[in-house]
């Protein structure tokens, strides 16, 4: 116990200026405090923010191009191809995409590459998959910012292109008729955290409201708010309402494939969280991307009736599960080579790699190893000669950063900060890895590896009452930007003998000042052996609700506990 850095943030006077002003309790002031929201008219947007105060789409540089091309396609009858990506993200701006086009009479096809046979991005030989659309205009969805070549061919062949992404551009920008990308510095767009689904989100609000149809905008925020959670982006500002108001739509979905997903999620028919999002929508049409089947979810979200689409939802169920197994092995395996080199005290940065491995699901792994060793890991599935790497990383280690300037070992790589991937001759790995290794030496610091938990504030038992958790409900959605509130409880007692469940969960009831919670450690049964009745413990924790046989239940999601001083 107690193995994590605890990290109390300051108590602020603003947060006193908040709680009074807008008639918050204390603890929930201090968390706004602690996001970054400090006055009146930052908070009250936070807490009560509605759709009215979306951006006005043609902030960003290149909508009004994008727009009048776009028009001219539907009004002439062109055939317009977009391009995506296989994650989530790229799957369902396809889909709302082609959704508003078709409805301004577009003719839309898609293409989204192979994970496995094509890689990421947009390739300059796909100019043929435009020829056999004889597709006259070419938009890209979430990808495309580099893809210089691609462009310049396909203006050979006399067919426009229309760029949308978010991702980092690269040292010159396609020539294209209209670039999207709020990351862009001469963008103007005031939200630069936009998902890639946000981008296509802004272009088609600015489409339908040309069109007088501003009232279908918000019925896009269902899928809109999946792929902006599933893209792990941060949830503030625009982020924010699409999540806050998508979530809160998918409470009543007429889309028969996406009810279908709900369905074989076991969600259907009650309130959708980011939770719900990120471990049991978001991964099953994943899992169709990750192995190589990306025109699974496509064909699931624009068939028409329950009937055909229930069969390929639990085809994504299916796959799901596969891509489960296969994580499993992986996992394994290299949790296997770590501990017997002794990796995790050699290296401040794990970079693995094996010819078993499934490139489609590495990017999975790579995260639960990060959140297990607290430092930067990139995996690499090799096949063929080549390595195909993704990587996650650390708060304090923008890996990005890191191939940026290590390029010169790669074939391709893109990202962001925190996710990469990438791709290199498989001769010249060992040279990389000695560079890495050599770069990231006093970059990366000891505190750096060391688990933290950030503490929004210290609370006692007695507070958490009504007031105060619909003060910490409007708080929500909770994700990259707005993370789950950390509380600290000093001094609870322990009330009845520790209980372990299932082998491997701690259960404990906590008793201060007359109320009592139960808090559950998961996977920390190894904390049972040196607790006892009556001890008295500071326990830090997340609020988790529950439902069990129709009651709601709150207990304390334990993060780390410690003997009372």
């Amino acid at each position: 116990m107690n193995k994590s850095v605890w990290i109390p943030q300051p108590v602020s006077e603003e947060a006193d200026f908040l709680a009074e002003n807008l008639g918050l309790p204390l603890p929930v002031a201090r968390i706004l405090v602690n996001r970054e929201v400090r006055d009146l008219e930052s908070a009250r947007r936070f807490l009560y923010g509605t759709l009215n105060e979306l951006y006005d789409p043609y902030r960003m540089k290149g909508m009004n191009d994008a727009v009048r091309r776009l028009r001219r396609a539907a009004a002439e009858k062109e055939n317009v191809l977009i391009f995506g990506d296989y994650d989530v993200d790229g799957i369902l701006s396809v889909v709302i995409l082609t959704r508003a086009l078709e409805s301004l009479g577009a003719n839309v096809k898609q293409f989204i590459p192979d994970r496995l046979r094509d890689g990421y991005g947009i390739k300059p030989e796909y100019t043929r998959t435009v020829t056999e659309n004889e597709a006259t205009l070419v938009i890209s969805v979430d990808c495309g910012i580099k893809a210089v070549d691609f462009v310049r061919k396909a203006r050979e062949i006399g067919t426009d292109v229309i760029i949308t992404d978010h991702h980092q551009p690269g040292p010159e920008l396609p020539d294209a008729v209209a670039v999207l990308n709020p990351v862009l510095e001469d963008s103007g767009y005031p939200d630069r955290n936009l998902a890639g689904i946000g981008v296509v989100f802004k272009l088609v609000q600015a489409l339908l409201e040309g069109a007088g149809r501003s009232s279908q905008v918000p019925h896009y925020l269902k899928l809109v708010s999946i792929g902006t959670v599933a893209d792990v982006v941060r949830l503030r500002d625009e982020n924010r309402l699409f999540v806050k108001f998508g979530l809160k739509a998918l409470s009543d979905v007429r889309n028969p494939g996406l009810k279908s997903l709900l369905s074989v999620s076991r969600i259907d028919g009650r309130e959708v969280g980011v939770g719900d999002v990120g471990f049991r929508i978001g991964p099953r049409i994943n899992a169709a991307g990750r192995l190589g089947r990306a025109d699974l979810p496509l064909q699931l979200f624009t068939c028409e009736s329950e009937e055909k689409c229930l069969p390929l939802a639990r085809e994504l169920d299916r796959m799901n599960g596969e891509r489960q197994a296969v994580e499993k092995r992986i996992l394994d395996q290299a949790l296997k080579l770590i501990e017997e080199r002794s990796l995790d005290s050699r290296f401040k940065l794990l970079i693995l790699g094996s010819e078993d491995w499934h490139r489609g699901v590495i990017g999975i792994v790579a995260s639960k190893l990060k959140d297990r060793f607290n430092r930067p890991v990139l995996l690499f599935a090799c096949s063929d000669g080549r390595a195909y790497g993704s990587g996650r990383s650390i708060r304090e280690f923008p890996l990005i950063d890191c191939l940026e300037d290590h390029q010169s070992y790669l074939l391709n790589y893109g990202g962001h900060p925190m996710a990469v991937g990438c791709e290199m001759e498989c001769a010249r790995m060992a040279d990389f890895k000695q560079a890495v290794n050599a770069y990231v030496e006093d970059r990366i610091l000891p505190e750096h590896m060391k688990r933290k938990l950030r503490i929004d504030t210290t609370i006692r038992f007695p507070e958490i009452d009504a007031p105060f958790l619909e003060g910490l409900e409007r708080l929500s959605p909770f994700g990259l930007g707005n993370p789950r509130p950390i509380f600290l409880t000093e001094g609870a007692e322990i009330v009845d003998e520790p209980r372990v469940l299932q082998k491997k969960h701690l259960k404990i009831l906590l008793r201060q000042e007359g109320r009592v919670f139960e808090a559950l450690g998961w996977s920390r049964s190894e904390w049972a052996a040196s607790l006892k009745s009556g001890d008295r413990l500071d326990v830090v924790y997340f609020l988790q609700r529950s439902e069990y046989m129709g009651e709601r239940r709150l207990s304390l999601n334990l993060a780390d506990i410690r003997p009372s001083s």
